[in-house]
C-alpha cells in the first residue's frame, strides 16, 4: 500500500525536506506491522535500512556474558533507528525488537545514506543522533557496574526520566518493570519489590502510563551510594 507523503510530516527528521524529495521517499518506504516481541532487526545481519517508527515501541537490545539480554534505548513513535548501519555499512551494535505491537517504516540503506549526504539538516541530526546514542550506551554501560540491583534502579529511572514545565521528573509511557528488569540486568520480581519500597516511600509515584519522580535527591543519593540502599 503506498505511503501518502504528507504522512512523512509526523517524523522530526523529514520535516524540512522538499515536498518533491517526501514524495520520492514514500515511494520507496517498505511498511511493515511487527507482534510484540518480534524482531525488528539483529546483529547479525547484512542487509541494512533506516527504519521511522509509526506506532508502537521498540527497545534496543543486547546480551551479556551469561546470556542475559540487557536493555540499552527505546525507540518512540516519530523516532529514528538504525542510523548506525546506514552510515557505516556495518553490522548493529544491537538487535531491536517490539516491545509492542508495533508499525515502521524503512528506507534502504543507500537511499538514506544518500538522503543524509545530500541534506545538510539531516546529516546534522544524525550525527547528534549518534553523539547521543554514544552517551547513552556510556552511562548504561556505568549503571551496570554498579553491586546493587536496587542502586541500578535508582539511577535508571534517573536516566530515563525528563523535565516537566512544572518543574518535576517524569517517565512518560513508562517502561514496564519486566523492561526495567532487563536494563538493569536483574529480575522483574526484584523490580517489582523495588518499586514498592520507593512508592511506600512516596519517592515515586504512577499516574496512568506517566511515572514521577517525586524525590530525585533520594533516587541519587541512593545510585552514588551516599545511601544504603534499602534491604
Amino acid at each position: 500500500m503506498p505511503i501518502a507523503f504528507q504522512y512523512l510530516l509526523k517524523f522530526p527528521l523529514l520535516q524540512d525536506l522538499p515536498v518533491e524529495t517526501l514524495m520520492r521517499l514514500s515511494s520507496q518506504m517498505d511498511d511493515r506491522l511487527f507482534a510484540r516481541r518480534e524482531v525488528l532487526s539483529t546483529k547479525e545481519q547484512t542487509q541494512f535500512a533506516l527504519g521511522f517508527l509509526v506506532s508502537g515501541r521498540l527497545q534496543g537490545v543486547d546480551a551479556t556474558v551469561d546470556g542475559r539480554s540487557v536493555g540499552l534505548f527505546f525507540v518512540e513513535p516519530g523516532d529514528y533507528f538504525g542510523e548506525l548501519s546506514v552510515v557505516d555499512n556495518k553490522p548493529a551494535a544491537e538487535h531491536v525488537i517490539a516491545v509492542i505491537k508495533s508499525r515502521a517504516l524503512f528506507l534502504e540503506a543507500s537511499i538514506a545514506r544518500n538522503l543524509i549526504f545530500e541534506h545538510s539538516s539531516i546529516a546534522q541530526a544524525v550525527m547528534n543522533r549518534l553523539s547521543q546514542r554514544v552517551r547513552e550506551v556510556t552511562a548504561q554501560r556505568t549503571l551496570l557496574a554498579l553491586p546493587n540491583p536496587f542502586q541500578r534502579l535508582c539511577v535508571q529511572l534517573l536516566l530515563l526520566a525528563r523535565p516537566t514545565q512544572a518543574g518535576q521528573a517524569v517517565l512518560e509511557s513508562a517502561p514496564t518493570h519486566q523492561e526495567l528488569a532487563i536494563m538493569i540486568n536483574s529480575s522483574r520480581e526484584t523490580v517489582t519489590r523495588a518499586f514498592q519500597t520507593l512508592i511506600l516511600r512516596q519517592v515515586i509515584e504512577r499516574q496512568g502510563d506517566h511515572l514521577y519522580l517525586l524525590d530525585t535527591t533520594f533516587l541519587s543519593d541512593v545510585g552514588n551510594g551516599q545511601i544504603e540502599p534499602p534491604k
